[in-house]
């Protein structure tokens, strides 16, 4: 077996792989319930934005749930470009 020393590029990666950003409602597993790590995140970012933590619906599917960490987000600044440029381009550990 011979491997190339070439760098792999995303031509040649699978079509999906060169995209892997999909609309969370394209998810195969969106309408499953929201995982552990992304209702602490959601609490986390309930709390930056000054929202009360009763705003969680603890019934929220994944896709609901990114779309939520999305828009708080951009509420908070926080996982934002800008924002890690102001922080020297590093993430600030939690």
């Amino acid at each position: 077996m011979t491997t190339s020393s070439k760098p792999a590029t995303d031509n040649d990666l699978p079509e999906q792989a060169q995209n892997p950003v999909k609309d969370p409602e394209d998810w195969t597993t969106g309408g499953e319930p929201m995982t552990g790590p992304q209702a602490s995140y959601l609490s986390t970012l309930l709390q930056q934005a000054g929202r009360p933590e009763s705003d969680l619906d603890p019934n929220l599917t994944k896709a609901q749930a990114s779309e939520m960490i999305d828009e708080l987000q951009k509420q908070t600044g926080r996982g934002t470009e800008e924002r890690r440029k102001e922080q020297g381009g590093k993430r600030k550990e939690a």
